[in-house]
């Protein structure tokens, strides 16, 4: 059986490239780029919690430091470096080489090195933390949101929930569907590149991670401002466009795990946005305003008030895989 450190040194080692210093010694070491603030930023993902326990582990690896990247992602940051905490029940090598292959995978698209962490024998349980850069100045926050800014979504919203709603059988999706939504539960694409495009355009940003009501509302409060969502504008799958009208307002705006971009930023920015949508090859679809009455509206597009209560997840009150 392998010991904890043939078990790092086998699966999570391997040469430094912008550390200073690596994994191996009591801490790492960094030097920041002149000119820039470390953005940090830590997610724990538990089984049975966040994830199945039979979750392929490759998937797994892959979705781990994915959630981190797109909150760096969400703060206009570029990824570092990331440290890996890992509790396991047992040492097992085929599981550990398919979760540190999918983990290492998206690292390197990203140039993120892993440069320490920790493992230990308990119940499944990832928990990695990320740095990226960002120039000084240039951070998009959660506060900044201004009256009269339009909001934006990245992407699509409601499919991971939709593949959720499969897998735990509260619905039945024809094989080809499930296919098409389940890689937005297991494998999510972290923002990065539209996030750096939004410096200095974008006022107020944050990653759509557990449903866009509950997360929108994080801006809201921390601006102190309102706003206004028009439900016809939410971008859906053809997937998702096929479900009852309910359980797609259902999936699109409290399901969660869309690790999509959330943003405002002021009219006169609209040109620019399509112009970084392009350049990145992201999608971006305009669903709302900033407004000064407090609170989250809804409307169609024919302008009539929709009344909806849809509530976002919370770890502390909600049971969710």
């Amino acid at each position: 059986m392998l010991s904890e450190f043939d078990l790092i040194s086998k699966y999570f080692k391997k040469p430094d490239v912008s550390a200073s210093l690596g994994i191996g010694d009591d801490c790492a070491l960094l030097i920041p780029t002149p000119g820039t603030q470390m953005a940090i930023s830590t997610d724990m993902l538990v089984s049975g919690t966040h994830f199945f326990p039979d979750t392929d582990p490759r998937q797994l690896g892959h979705k781990s430091l994915a959630v981190n990247l797109s909150d760096l992602a969400a703060m206009g940051a570029r990824p570092v470096a990331f440290t890996l905490a890992l509790s396991l029940p047992s040492p097992d090598e085929n599981w550990l080489k398919a979760f540190s292959d999918g983990l290492f995978s998206l690292a390197d698209i990203f140039r993120c090195e892993l440069i320490g962490g920790d493992t230990t024998r308990g119940p499944l349980n990832i928990c990695i933390t990320v740095f990226g850069e960002i120039p000084v100045g240039q951070a998009l926050r959660r506060d900044k949101a201004q009256y009269g800014d339009d909001i934006w979504i990245s992407g699509s919203i409601g499919d991971a929930r939709l593949a959720l709603a499969h897998s735990l059988e509260e619905i039945e999706l024809k094989p080809d569907e499930f296919k098409a939504v389940i890689p937005h539960l297991l494998m999510p694409i972290p923002r990065v590149a539209l996030g750096m495009e939004l410096r200095k355009i974008a006022h107020a940003a944050l990653d759509l991670s557990d449903g866009l009501t509950g997360d929108l509302n994080h801006i809201l409060e921390a601006s102190n401002v309102g706003a206004t969502i028009n439900v016809d504008a939410l971008p859906i799958s053809p997937v998702l466009a096929k479900q009852p009208r309910q359980r797609q307002l259902h999936c699109a705006l409290s399901g969660g795990d869309d690790y999509e971009l959330c943003f405002t930023a002021p009219v006169s920015m609209r040109s620019r946005i399509l112009e970084a949508s392009t350049r990145t090859g992201v999608p971006v679809t305009r669903i709302g305003y900033i407004e000064n009455e407090k609170g989250l509206r809804f409307k169609n597009s024919a302008g009539e008030c929709q009344q909806l209560s849809f509530t976002s997840f919370d770890h502390f009150s909600t049971a969710k895989k």
